[in-house]
Protein backbone atom coordinates (compact mmCIF):
# COMPACT_ATOMS: atom_id res chain seq x y z
CA UNK A 1 0.00 0.00 0.00
CA UNK A 2 1.15 3.73 -1.18
CA UNK A 3 1.93 5.56 1.95
CA UNK A 4 -0.14 8.54 2.12
CA UNK A 5 0.33 11.49 2.11
CA UNK A 6 4.12 11.61 1.79
CA UNK A 7 4.80 14.42 3.20
CA UNK A 8 3.78 13.12 6.75
CA UNK A 9 4.81 9.86 5.88
CA UNK A 10 8.52 11.04 5.26
CA UNK A 11 8.54 13.31 8.25
CA UNK A 12 7.73 9.99 10.35
CA UNK A 13 10.33 7.91 8.74
CA UNK A 14 12.87 10.34 9.62
CA UNK A 15 11.64 11.12 13.34
CA UNK A 16 11.71 6.72 13.84
CA UNK A 17 15.37 7.37 12.90
CA UNK A 18 16.00 9.43 16.32
CA UNK A 19 15.86 7.55 19.41
CA UNK A 20 13.23 9.21 21.79
CA UNK A 21 12.48 7.24 24.85
CA UNK A 22 10.74 9.08 27.54
CA UNK A 23 13.12 11.11 29.90
CA UNK A 24 15.52 10.42 27.40
CA UNK A 25 14.69 12.92 24.02
CA UNK A 26 17.33 15.52 23.71
CA UNK A 27 18.00 14.02 20.19
CA UNK A 28 14.24 14.58 19.38
CA UNK A 29 14.68 18.41 21.18
CA UNK A 30 17.91 19.17 19.16
CA UNK A 31 16.19 17.90 15.24
CA UNK A 32 13.04 20.08 16.02
CA UNK A 33 15.33 22.68 17.40
CA UNK A 34 17.42 22.54 13.97
CA UNK A 35 14.16 22.09 12.02
CA UNK A 36 12.80 24.64 13.09
CA UNK A 37 15.65 27.51 13.14
CA UNK A 38 16.60 26.16 9.49
CA UNK A 39 13.69 27.24 8.05
CA UNK A 40 13.67 30.51 9.68
CA UNK A 41 10.46 30.03 11.88
CA UNK A 42 10.60 31.61 15.33
CA UNK A 43 11.66 28.37 17.26
CA UNK A 44 12.31 28.25 21.60
CA UNK A 45 12.60 25.10 23.64
CA UNK A 46 11.60 25.78 27.39
CA UNK A 47 13.38 24.90 30.34
CA UNK A 48 11.72 21.91 30.53
CA UNK A 49 12.65 20.48 26.85
CA UNK A 50 9.00 21.52 25.39
CA UNK A 51 9.77 22.83 21.73
CA UNK A 52 7.51 25.72 20.14
CA UNK A 53 7.47 26.60 16.15
CA UNK A 54 5.75 29.22 15.13
CA UNK A 55 4.59 29.72 11.47
CA UNK A 56 3.15 32.64 10.22
CA UNK A 57 -0.34 33.15 8.53
CA UNK A 58 -0.40 32.33 5.15
CA UNK A 59 -1.45 35.57 2.91
CA UNK A 60 -4.45 37.09 3.66
CA UNK A 61 -5.80 34.72 6.81
CA UNK A 62 -3.19 36.69 9.24
CA UNK A 63 -6.63 37.59 11.10
CA UNK A 64 -7.70 34.69 11.98
CA UNK A 65 -7.12 33.35 15.42
CA UNK A 66 -3.97 31.16 16.13
CA UNK A 67 -4.28 27.38 16.47
CA UNK A 68 -2.05 25.27 17.84
CA UNK A 69 -1.28 22.22 17.27
CA UNK A 70 0.38 19.69 19.69
CA UNK A 71 1.95 16.19 20.02
CA UNK A 72 4.29 14.30 22.58
CA UNK A 73 8.00 13.43 21.23
CA UNK A 74 8.33 10.78 23.27
CA UNK A 75 7.79 7.22 22.69
CA UNK A 76 7.00 3.87 24.95
CA UNK A 77 10.17 1.71 24.73
CA UNK A 78 8.40 -2.17 24.34
CA UNK A 79 9.84 -4.91 22.21
CA UNK A 80 9.52 -8.66 21.95
CA UNK A 81 12.05 -10.45 24.36
CA UNK A 82 14.20 -12.43 21.44
CA UNK A 83 14.36 -8.87 19.61
CA UNK A 84 17.99 -7.53 20.03
CA UNK A 85 17.41 -3.34 19.89
CA UNK A 86 18.45 -0.71 21.69
CA UNK A 87 16.05 1.83 21.72
CA UNK A 88 18.90 4.65 22.63
CA UNK A 89 20.56 4.05 19.21
CA UNK A 90 18.75 1.93 17.27
CA UNK A 91 16.34 3.35 14.27
CA UNK A 92 12.77 1.95 14.25
CA UNK A 93 12.43 -0.26 11.58
CA UNK A 94 8.88 -0.12 9.94
CA UNK A 95 6.98 -2.05 7.17
CA UNK A 96 3.83 -2.57 5.48
CA UNK A 97 1.47 -5.64 6.34
CA UNK A 98 -1.99 -4.86 3.95
CA UNK A 99 -3.00 -1.58 5.57
CA UNK A 100 -1.33 -0.81 8.33
CA UNK A 101 2.17 0.23 9.16
CA UNK A 102 4.36 -1.86 11.58
CA UNK A 103 7.20 -1.68 13.42
CA UNK A 104 10.26 -5.36 13.62
CA UNK A 105 9.31 -6.23 16.88
CA UNK A 106 9.12 -3.24 18.67
CA UNK A 107 6.73 -0.19 19.09
CA UNK A 108 6.10 1.21 16.37
CA UNK A 109 6.61 5.04 17.67
CA UNK A 110 3.30 6.04 16.41
CA UNK A 111 2.15 6.91 19.58
CA UNK A 112 2.74 9.76 18.95
CA UNK A 113 5.44 9.73 16.44
CA UNK A 114 2.47 10.16 13.83
CA UNK A 115 1.16 13.40 15.32
CA UNK A 116 4.88 15.06 14.92
CA UNK A 117 5.19 14.20 11.82
CA UNK A 118 1.80 15.63 10.85
CA UNK A 119 2.99 19.14 12.60
CA UNK A 120 6.62 18.88 10.54
CA UNK A 121 5.17 18.55 7.08
CA UNK A 122 2.48 21.33 7.74
CA UNK A 123 5.63 23.42 9.13
CA UNK A 124 7.76 22.21 5.91
CA UNK A 125 4.42 23.22 3.24
CA UNK A 126 4.48 25.93 1.28
CA UNK A 127 1.18 25.75 0.11
CA UNK A 128 -1.32 24.93 3.03
CA UNK A 129 -4.22 28.20 3.77
CA UNK A 130 -3.44 28.75 7.44
CA UNK A 131 -3.68 31.38 10.07
CA UNK A 132 -0.94 31.93 12.71
CA UNK A 133 0.17 28.38 13.65
CA UNK A 134 1.93 27.62 17.06
CA UNK A 135 3.49 23.92 16.26
CA UNK A 136 4.23 22.03 19.96
CA UNK A 137 6.06 19.01 20.78
CA UNK A 138 5.72 17.88 24.32
CA UNK A 139 8.42 15.65 25.92
CA UNK A 140 7.88 12.59 28.58
CA UNK A 141 4.39 12.05 28.35
CA UNK A 142 4.02 8.64 28.61
CA UNK A 143 6.26 8.27 32.01
CA UNK A 144 4.02 11.31 33.80
CA UNK A 145 3.18 14.01 31.60
CA UNK A 146 5.89 15.73 32.96
CA UNK A 147 6.59 17.96 29.86
CA UNK A 148 2.97 19.28 29.87
CA UNK A 149 3.35 19.95 34.17
CA UNK A 150 6.91 22.05 33.46
CA UNK A 151 5.21 23.96 30.79
CA UNK A 152 4.81 27.66 32.14
CA UNK A 153 1.68 29.65 31.73
CA UNK A 154 2.17 32.08 28.72
CA UNK A 155 4.68 29.42 26.42
CA UNK A 156 1.99 28.88 24.30
CA UNK A 157 -0.59 31.90 23.45
CA UNK A 158 -2.99 30.32 20.52
CA UNK A 159 -6.92 30.47 21.45
CA UNK A 160 -7.76 26.90 19.97
CA UNK A 161 -5.63 23.54 20.98
CA UNK A 162 -6.08 20.55 18.39
CA UNK A 163 -3.49 17.66 20.23
CA UNK A 164 -2.65 14.94 18.07
CA UNK A 165 -2.40 12.15 20.46
CA UNK A 166 -5.95 9.98 19.92
CA UNK A 167 -5.94 6.44 18.34
CA UNK A 168 -9.84 6.29 16.96
CA UNK A 169 -10.21 8.38 13.27
CA UNK A 170 -13.04 9.30 13.40
CA UNK A 171 -13.96 10.03 17.12
CA UNK A 172 -13.12 13.28 18.40
CA UNK A 173 -12.45 13.53 21.73
CA UNK A 174 -13.12 16.70 24.46
CA UNK A 175 -12.52 15.32 28.21
CA UNK A 176 -10.20 12.79 29.57
CA UNK A 177 -9.22 10.96 32.66
CA UNK A 178 -7.36 12.00 35.69
CA UNK A 179 -4.44 9.79 36.59
CA UNK A 180 -2.22 8.60 39.70
CA UNK A 181 0.41 6.40 40.37
CA UNK A 182 1.01 4.08 43.29
CA UNK A 183 4.13 2.69 44.08
CA UNK A 184 4.79 0.29 47.14
CA UNK A 185 8.78 -0.83 48.25
CA UNK A 186 8.87 -4.13 50.34
CA UNK A 187 12.07 -3.97 52.04
CA UNK A 188 14.19 -7.15 53.22
CA UNK A 189 17.38 -8.85 53.77
CA UNK A 190 17.69 -12.24 51.90
CA UNK A 191 17.90 -15.38 53.48
CA UNK A 192 19.10 -18.75 52.71
CA UNK A 193 16.27 -21.06 51.56
CA UNK A 194 15.27 -23.80 53.72
CA UNK A 195 17.19 -27.16 53.91
CA UNK A 196 15.53 -29.87 51.72
CA UNK A 197 12.94 -27.50 49.49
CA UNK A 198 12.63 -27.22 46.12
CA UNK A 199 13.31 -24.11 43.29
CA UNK A 200 10.57 -23.81 40.92
CA UNK A 201 10.83 -21.23 37.92
CA UNK A 202 7.37 -20.41 36.09
CA UNK A 203 6.63 -17.89 33.38
CA UNK A 204 3.77 -16.23 30.98
CA UNK A 205 4.29 -14.60 27.52
CA UNK A 206 2.54 -13.72 24.75
CA UNK A 207 0.17 -11.74 26.18
CA UNK A 208 -1.35 -9.19 24.25
CA UNK A 209 -1.37 -6.18 26.67
CA UNK A 210 -2.05 -3.11 25.63
CA UNK A 211 -2.56 0.63 27.28
CA UNK A 212 -4.04 0.72 30.83
CA UNK A 213 -6.46 2.78 29.96
CA UNK A 214 -7.98 2.95 26.95
CA UNK A 215 -7.32 -1.32 26.63
CA UNK A 216 -8.47 -1.91 30.48
CA UNK A 217 -11.94 -3.20 29.29
CA UNK A 218 -10.82 -5.45 26.85
CA UNK A 219 -10.88 -8.36 29.18
CA UNK A 220 -6.98 -9.09 29.02
CA UNK A 221 -4.84 -10.44 31.04
CA UNK A 222 -2.28 -9.44 33.16
CA UNK A 223 0.97 -11.25 33.79
CA UNK A 224 1.01 -9.80 37.41
CA UNK A 225 -2.07 -11.36 38.13
CA UNK A 226 -1.92 -14.21 36.41
CA UNK A 227 1.35 -15.36 38.22
CA UNK A 228 0.09 -13.76 41.60
CA UNK A 229 -3.33 -16.00 41.36
CA UNK A 230 -0.92 -19.01 41.24
CA UNK A 231 1.73 -17.93 43.90
CA UNK A 232 -0.97 -17.22 46.16
CA UNK A 233 -2.66 -20.56 45.51
CA UNK A 234 0.14 -22.32 46.28
CA UNK A 235 1.07 -20.11 49.33
CA UNK A 236 -2.58 -20.87 50.79
CA UNK A 237 -1.87 -24.71 49.76
CA UNK A 238 1.77 -25.88 50.46
CA UNK A 239 3.70 -22.81 51.26
CA UNK A 240 6.14 -21.39 49.47
CA UNK A 241 9.14 -18.81 49.51
CA UNK A 242 9.30 -16.31 47.23
CA UNK A 243 12.93 -15.71 45.51
CA UNK A 244 12.60 -13.84 41.82
CA UNK A 245 9.52 -12.03 40.48
CA UNK A 246 9.94 -9.92 37.60
CA UNK A 247 7.10 -8.20 35.46
CA UNK A 248 5.87 -5.56 33.62
CA UNK A 249 7.87 -2.60 32.51
CA UNK A 250 5.87 0.45 32.14
CA UNK A 251 3.24 2.16 34.49
CA UNK A 252 1.02 2.66 31.61
CA UNK A 253 1.32 -0.79 29.71
CA UNK A 254 -0.84 -3.85 30.93
CA UNK A 255 1.67 -6.14 31.90
CA UNK A 256 2.28 -8.89 28.65
CA UNK A 257 4.92 -11.30 30.78
CA UNK A 258 6.92 -12.23 33.59
CA UNK A 259 8.55 -14.83 35.55
CA UNK A 260 8.74 -16.37 39.13
CA UNK A 261 11.10 -18.20 41.20
CA UNK A 262 9.79 -19.69 44.19
CA UNK A 263 10.68 -22.99 46.50
CA UNK A 264 8.19 -25.37 47.79
CA UNK A 265 8.30 -28.47 50.62
CA UNK A 266 10.76 -30.89 48.35
CA UNK A 267 7.23 -33.46 48.53
CA UNK A 268 4.92 -31.02 47.34
CA UNK A 269 7.23 -30.52 43.82
CA UNK A 270 5.25 -32.62 41.94
CA UNK A 271 1.80 -31.71 43.33
CA UNK A 272 2.65 -28.25 42.35
CA UNK A 273 3.66 -29.26 38.90
CA UNK A 274 0.35 -30.73 38.83
CA UNK A 275 -1.61 -27.98 39.93
CA UNK A 276 0.15 -25.29 37.62
CA UNK A 277 -1.13 -27.61 34.25
CA UNK A 278 -4.59 -27.50 35.94
CA UNK A 279 -3.81 -23.52 36.70
CA UNK A 280 -2.74 -23.05 32.93
CA UNK A 281 -5.99 -24.84 31.93
CA UNK A 282 -8.18 -23.08 33.51
CA UNK A 283 -6.64 -19.55 32.42
CA UNK A 284 -6.68 -20.70 28.83
CA UNK A 285 -10.27 -21.37 28.89
CA UNK A 286 -11.00 -18.43 31.29
CA UNK A 287 -9.08 -15.69 28.37
CA UNK A 288 -10.13 -17.99 25.24
CA UNK A 289 -11.79 -15.09 22.89
CA UNK A 290 -9.03 -12.11 23.99
CA UNK A 291 -5.73 -13.97 24.78
CA UNK A 292 -5.25 -16.40 21.90
CA UNK A 293 -1.29 -16.43 22.26
CA UNK A 294 -0.84 -16.89 25.48
CA UNK A 295 2.21 -19.36 26.25
CA UNK A 296 2.94 -20.61 29.89
CA UNK A 297 6.06 -22.86 31.25
CA UNK A 298 7.46 -24.06 34.14
CA UNK A 299 10.95 -25.76 34.77
CA UNK A 300 13.28 -26.83 38.06
CA UNK A 301 15.15 -23.91 38.95
CA UNK A 302 18.57 -23.80 41.05
CA UNK A 303 19.14 -23.05 44.45
CA UNK A 304 18.64 -19.30 45.35
CA UNK A 305 18.36 -17.07 48.44
CA UNK A 306 14.98 -16.07 49.24
CA UNK A 307 12.87 -13.44 50.72
CA UNK A 308 12.14 -13.79 54.21
CA UNK A 309 9.10 -15.42 55.17
CA UNK A 310 7.02 -12.65 56.57
CA UNK A 311 7.64 -10.69 53.75
CA UNK A 312 7.30 -13.37 51.05
CA UNK A 313 3.46 -14.13 52.65
CA UNK A 314 2.33 -10.12 53.27
CA UNK A 315 4.15 -9.62 49.43
CA UNK A 316 2.34 -12.30 47.93
CA UNK A 317 -1.34 -11.41 49.56
CA UNK A 318 -1.36 -7.86 48.82
CA UNK A 319 -0.97 -9.04 45.46
CA UNK A 320 -3.51 -10.74 45.48
CA UNK A 321 -6.03 -8.15 47.43
CA UNK A 322 -5.22 -5.31 44.45
CA UNK A 323 -7.11 -6.10 41.69
CA UNK A 324 -6.25 -4.60 37.97
CA UNK A 325 -9.30 -3.57 35.93
CA UNK A 326 -12.17 -1.27 35.58
CA UNK A 327 -14.02 -0.64 38.92
CA UNK A 328 -16.61 1.96 37.64
CA UNK A 329 -18.64 2.96 34.65
CA UNK A 330 -19.54 6.44 34.38
CA UNK A 331 -23.04 7.54 35.75
CA UNK A 332 -23.85 9.74 33.00
CA UNK A 333 -26.33 8.16 30.16
CA UNK A 334 -24.67 9.67 27.47
CA UNK A 335 -21.46 8.37 28.04
CA UNK A 336 -22.51 4.83 30.15
CA UNK A 337 -20.45 3.25 27.94
CA UNK A 338 -17.47 4.99 28.83
CA UNK A 339 -14.59 3.71 31.93
CA UNK A 340 -14.99 5.81 34.47
CA UNK A 341 -12.77 4.48 37.65
CA UNK A 342 -10.07 1.64 37.02
CA UNK A 343 -6.52 0.66 38.16
CA UNK A 344 -3.65 -1.50 36.73
CA UNK A 345 -1.31 -3.47 38.65
CA UNK A 346 1.49 -2.69 36.21
CA UNK A 347 4.78 -4.00 37.10
CA UNK A 348 7.04 -5.74 39.86
CA UNK A 349 11.01 -5.84 40.50
CA UNK A 350 12.43 -8.08 43.06
CA UNK A 351 16.04 -7.00 43.90
CA UNK A 352 18.70 -7.92 46.79
CA UNK A 353 17.01 -5.79 49.13
CA UNK A 354 13.36 -4.41 47.84
CA UNK A 355 10.80 -5.33 46.03
CA UNK A 356 9.43 -2.26 44.36
CA UNK A 357 5.42 -2.64 42.70
CA UNK A 358 3.77 0.21 40.61
CA UNK A 359 0.29 0.86 39.89
CA UNK A 360 -1.62 3.22 37.96
CA UNK A 361 -5.38 4.75 39.07
CA UNK A 362 -7.47 6.90 36.20
CA UNK A 363 -10.90 8.17 36.49
CA UNK A 364 -13.13 11.01 34.95
CA UNK A 365 -13.87 12.27 38.39
CA UNK A 366 -11.25 13.38 40.92
CA UNK A 367 -12.97 12.23 44.27
CA UNK A 368 -13.24 8.73 42.62
CA UNK A 369 -9.59 8.70 41.90
CA UNK A 370 -8.70 10.04 45.17
CA UNK A 371 -10.59 6.97 46.51
CA UNK A 372 -9.36 4.64 44.36
CA UNK A 373 -5.86 5.23 44.73
CA UNK A 374 -6.14 5.36 48.63
CA UNK A 375 -8.16 1.77 48.15
CA UNK A 376 -4.62 0.65 46.42
CA UNK A 377 -2.43 2.14 49.13
CA UNK A 378 -4.37 0.97 51.90
CA UNK A 379 -3.55 -2.31 51.17
CA UNK A 380 0.16 -2.14 50.13
CA UNK A 381 0.07 -0.26 53.93
CA UNK A 382 -1.44 -3.32 55.60
CA UNK A 383 1.21 -5.58 54.16
CA UNK A 384 3.51 -3.46 54.88
CA UNK A 385 5.18 -1.93 52.92
CA UNK A 386 6.49 1.32 52.14
CA UNK A 387 3.92 3.27 49.70
CA UNK A 388 4.76 6.24 47.71
CA UNK A 389 1.91 8.29 45.25
CA UNK A 390 2.49 10.78 42.89
CA UNK A 391 0.64 14.09 42.43
CA UNK A 392 -0.85 12.76 39.34
CA UNK A 393 -2.49 14.75 36.61
CA UNK A 394 -6.28 16.28 36.28
CA UNK A 395 -9.02 15.34 34.49
CA UNK A 396 -9.70 17.31 31.41
CA UNK A 397 -13.58 18.34 31.74
CA UNK A 398 -16.01 18.91 28.45
CA UNK A 399 -16.77 22.54 27.54
CA UNK A 400 -20.46 22.52 26.23
CA UNK A 401 -19.50 25.96 24.66
CA UNK A 402 -16.46 25.04 22.55
CA UNK A 403 -16.39 26.74 19.21
CA UNK A 404 -13.90 24.40 18.09
CA UNK A 405 -15.97 21.19 18.58
CA UNK A 406 -18.65 22.49 16.83
CA UNK A 407 -16.40 23.05 13.65
CA UNK A 408 -14.18 20.14 13.41
CA UNK A 409 -17.50 18.44 13.40
CA UNK A 410 -18.86 20.53 11.04
CA UNK A 411 -15.47 19.91 8.55
CA UNK A 412 -15.72 16.18 9.12
CA UNK A 413 -19.47 15.88 8.05
CA UNK A 414 -18.41 17.87 4.98
CA UNK A 415 -15.82 15.79 4.28
CA UNK A 416 -16.53 12.67 4.64
CA UNK A 417 -20.82 13.07 4.35
CA UNK A 418 -20.98 11.12 8.18
CA UNK A 419 -21.41 12.24 11.71
CA UNK A 420 -18.09 11.77 14.19
CA UNK A 421 -18.58 10.58 17.30
CA UNK A 422 -17.54 13.09 20.15
CA UNK A 423 -16.01 11.71 23.13
CA UNK A 424 -14.67 11.15 26.49
CA UNK A 425 -11.38 9.18 27.06
CA UNK A 426 -10.64 6.80 29.97
CA UNK A 427 -6.82 7.72 28.93
CA UNK A 428 -4.59 10.25 29.91
CA UNK A 429 -4.37 13.52 27.65
CA UNK A 430 -1.74 16.64 28.22
CA UNK A 431 -5.24 18.57 27.71
CA UNK A 432 -5.92 17.97 31.16
CA UNK A 433 -2.61 19.79 32.72
CA UNK A 434 -3.22 22.64 29.77
CA UNK A 435 -6.85 23.21 30.79
CA UNK A 436 -5.52 24.20 34.48
CA UNK A 437 -2.66 26.26 33.54
CA UNK A 438 -4.88 28.01 30.13
CA UNK A 439 -8.49 28.02 31.77
CA UNK A 440 -9.70 29.60 28.58
CA UNK A 441 -7.93 27.44 25.92
CA UNK A 442 -10.73 25.87 23.41
CA UNK A 443 -9.36 22.29 23.03
CA UNK A 444 -9.93 18.99 20.96
CA UNK A 445 -8.25 15.94 20.09
CA UNK A 446 -8.20 13.65 17.45
CA UNK A 447 -5.73 11.41 14.73
CA UNK A 448 -5.62 8.46 12.99
CA UNK A 449 -6.37 4.93 14.54
CA UNK A 450 -3.46 3.05 16.14
CA UNK A 451 -3.76 -0.28 17.75
CA UNK A 452 -2.14 -2.47 20.70
CA UNK A 453 0.14 1.14 21.45
CA UNK A 454 2.23 0.37 24.23
CA UNK A 455 2.86 -2.66 22.98
CA UNK A 456 5.15 -4.60 20.07
CA UNK A 457 1.73 -5.16 18.63
CA UNK A 458 1.37 -1.27 17.51
CA UNK A 459 0.25 -0.64 14.60
CA UNK A 460 -0.94 2.53 12.38
CA UNK A 461 -3.91 1.78 10.30
CA UNK A 462 -2.68 4.07 6.71
CA UNK A 463 -5.41 5.32 5.37
CA UNK A 464 -6.39 6.96 8.21
CA UNK A 465 -3.19 9.43 8.24
CA UNK A 466 -4.42 10.85 5.04
CA UNK A 467 -8.39 11.25 6.68
CA UNK A 468 -6.72 13.02 9.19
CA UNK A 469 -4.80 15.62 7.04
CA UNK A 470 -7.28 16.32 5.05
CA UNK A 471 -9.83 16.76 8.58
CA UNK A 472 -6.74 19.03 9.85
CA UNK A 473 -6.28 20.91 6.95
CA UNK A 474 -9.60 21.70 6.23
CA UNK A 475 -10.16 22.97 9.91
CA UNK A 476 -6.89 25.73 9.32
CA UNK A 477 -8.79 26.80 6.56
CA UNK A 478 -12.13 27.17 8.17
CA UNK A 479 -11.23 28.33 11.25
Amino acid sequence: MELKPKCVFEQFARINAIPRPSKREEKMIEYLREFGESRGLDTQVDETGNVIIRKPATPGMEQKPTVILQSHMDMVCEKVPEVDFDFDRDAIQTYVDGEWLRAKGTTLGADDGIGCAIELAILDSDDIEHGPLECVFTRDEETGLTGAEGMKAGFMTGDMLINLDSEDEGQIFVSCAGGRNTTATFHYERETAPQGWFFLTASVKGLIGGHSGDDINKKRANSLKLLTRFLYQTQERHGLRLAQFNAGKLHNAIPRDGIITFAVPQDKKEQVRAEWNIFVSEVEEEYHVTEKTMEFHMESANVQTVLPLSVSERLVQAMQAVDSGVFAMCQDEEIAWLVETSSNLASITTGEKEAKIVTSQRSNVMSALDNQAATVKAAFQLAGAEVVQGEGYPAWKMRADSKLTALTVASYQKLFGKDPKVLGIHAGLECGLFSEKYPNLDMVSFGPTLRGVHSPDERLLIPTVQMVWDHLLDILKSV
